[in-house]
């Protein structure tokens, strides 16, 4: 292992930029060792999310030196791999935060060094446009600079593949070997427009953009008729020059914005975190909404690829959050009754969600016949997967992921917020003209589906062998006879239910699969193990997915309960994880934190 001095030494000889170079200086004067070591080591590791970590100087962290190094790797990579690579090009977009613009000038610059092309785009944009304009131009590749909806500290460089959608192994591990062996930097140059390699295609792609949205567009003079009252707000983003033109270009009358949170701000200075789905992130949106008569608030994250939604009640004037699984349900039957009408053979309809999502879509998909898969969580699985279904011709039309995620249709394999937005919009303007809600609607599924329900949160855990004695317990839970292999070693129930099946995959088990018991999805690089389990007698269900976080001390877990009666569920989800916390997990002999 290297010596804290020796990193120092390395650092303070390759850095060029003044204010990092001085934030290390300053801490070697001041003999901080502690903080030193921080910053120092473990080197920030590029990954299938690319990179993303706190904007300060050393090699753990986002700067400079980092995204130079990073981009020399990448180009190296894509340049062994992508035949043409110099002539497709590497698109190139960034958000509005804190180093956002430099960086992808910085990006930029190492590609133009090594004569490749790039597509840049000029001023802010939101994610979904570089995937969109990677697939558009043919590019070797793209990346965003973005930390979503991160704290304000972070930045983040995000790596798309020719296919438009994010990378999966073996890219990454690629990728990481390449850039350890391009650590020199080449270029601190970020004058790069004049470069006649530096090409601007900000507008066609925007204009290409709102083209492609238009396929999405259902009936313009239901949506021109309608009433209803929207609320917006961008959680001091990008999203708001992308959702207020496409709302335009659907026929709705301007939505209301939050002026607080709509103009991009790095500071987002109104809410904690800048996340739709964190608690309070709505509240300003939900006052301006009272105050203005809306029925609806539409959200997106700050760099607006997801989106979320809440309805206020006819009733007593209560407002109901939708949770990322409900607005997928919502989504995916409404696309499957589209599908249907066109008369097009529903056996050749597809969609995809992550395995921690509901299950919901699975049960539709099996009661009207068409295909649905599930994959690993994140949407470089579901597009990629997408594309996997595709190709064996399928139409898929619809991803999603439980954290407010939704893909529509096949230019955009990725998550995209403002397709949501509209579509959704579109879709309430039609549920009202009929006298409808978006909620009640969701309760006629309910009726006609069964009654499906998440409880989805995290124990906290500080120590990595805690956690591996936690999970290794998991497995070693119930005594086994050979003969019920099938049940293995792993709990045998839960909360009065019997468990019916186990897929682990860490260790690559799936109970549902003999003789060989291999799993069907690929392996988890950290814990992770699905229960499914079911109540005899009234044949209520659950699906329990523990996983750990790759950037967070924490356990999560996803529970869902589903079946005929709905107080029987509801019921039934806080036994569950009571018995989860207390004995599976033994929550106060680990001295576990809770959410």
């Amino acid at each position: 292992m290297a010596s804290l001095q020796s990193l120092v030494d390395d650092w303070l000889k390759l850095d060029q930029n003044v204010n990092t170079r001085n934030e290390i200086v300053k801490l070697v004067r001041e003999g901080n060792t502690d903080e030193l070591e921080r910053r120092m080591r473990p080197r920030i590791q590029f990954g299938t999310a690319g990179l993303r970590g706190r904007m300060e100087a050393g090699w753990s962290r986002m700067n400079d030196l980092i995204i130079i190094q990073a981009s020399q790797g990448l180009c190296a990579y894509v340049l062994q791999h992508i035949k043409g690579a110099e002539s497709r090009g590497i698109v190139v977009g960034h958000d509005h935060r804190h180093n956002s613009e430099r960086w992808a000038r910085l990006t930029a610059a190492v590609f133009l060094s090594k004569s490749v092309k790039v597509h840049l785009h000029r001023g802010i944009v939101h994610t979904p446009m570089v995937p969109f304009s990677v697939n558009q131009l043919n590019a070797a590749c793209g990346v965003m600079i973005t930390a979503s909806h991160n704290p304000k500290q972070d930045n983040g460089y995000k790596v798309y593949w020719h296919n438009g959608v994010q990378i999966i192994g073996p890219h990454d591990i690629g990728i990481s070997g390449t850039i350890e062996n391009n650590l020199l930097p080449t270029t601190w140059s970020t004058d790069v427009l004049t470069s006649p390699l530096c090409l601007d295609p900000t507008d066609v792609m925007r204009e290409e953009y709102f083209e492609m949205l238009q396929g999405l567009l259902l009936s313009k003079s239901v949506n021109t008729a309608t009433k209803l009252k929207f609320v917006n707000t961008s959680m001091h983003g990008v999203s708001d020059s992308y959702a207020s033109q496409a709302f335009s270009s659907f026929g709705f009358s301007p939505y209301i914005p939050v002026e607080q949170q709509r103009l991009p701000d790095p500071e987002f200075p109104t809410v904690r975190f800048p996340n739709p789905e964190e608690k309070g992130a709505l509240d300003l949106a939900i006052k301006s909404a009272d105050n203005s008569g809306a029925t609806y608030v539409l959200a997106q994250d700050p760099d607006s690829d997801r989106f979320s939604a809440a309805e206020k009640s006819r009733s007593d004037g209560s407002w109901f959050n939708f949770t990322g699984d409900q607005l997928g349900v919502l989504f995916g039957h409404r696309i499957f009754e589209i599908y249907k009408s066109s008369g097009k053979p529903v056996s050749k309809l597809a969609m995809v969600a992550s395995t921690v999502s509901s299950k919901m879509i699975e049960a539709i998909a099996t009661m009207e016949g068409f295909k649905f898969v599930e994959c690993l969580t994140g949407f470089k699985y579901i597009g990629n997967t997408a594309l996997d279904l595709s190709d064996r011709g399928y139409h898929v039309p619809f991803g999603y992921e439980e954290a407010i995620g939704y893909m529509f249709g096949s230019q955009v394999r990725d998550k995209d917020g403002i397709a949501a937005t509209v579509f959704f919009a579109q879709f309430v303007a039609f549920l009202h003209a009929q006298g409808k809600t978006a909620r009640s609607y969701l309760y006629e599924l309910y009726d006609r589906y069964g009654y499906f329900q998440t409880s989805n949160s995290y124990f906290i855990c500080h120590d990595p062998t805690v956690i591996d004695t936690i999970f290794n317990r998991l497995r070693n839970f119930s005594q086994t006879s050979e003969e019920e292999k099938e049940l293995s070693t792993y709990p045998h129930a839960i909360a009065g239910l019997n468990i019916t099946s186990v897929v682990d995959l860490t260790t690559g088990y799936d109970s549902t699969n003999p003789p060989t018991f291999t799993p069907s999805l690929p392996l988890s690089s950290g814990h992770m193990i699905q229960f499914r389990a079911q109540n005899k007698n009234n044949g209520t269900k659950i699906v329990l997915t523990l996983r750990t976080s790759g950037t967070e001390p924490k356990i999560k877990y996803y529970l869902e309960g589903n079946g005929n009666v709905a107080s029987a569920v509801i019921d039934l989800l806080p036994r569950v994880v009571e018995e989860l916390g207390n004995i599976w997990l033994e929550v106060e002999k680990h001295n576990l934190g809770r959410a």
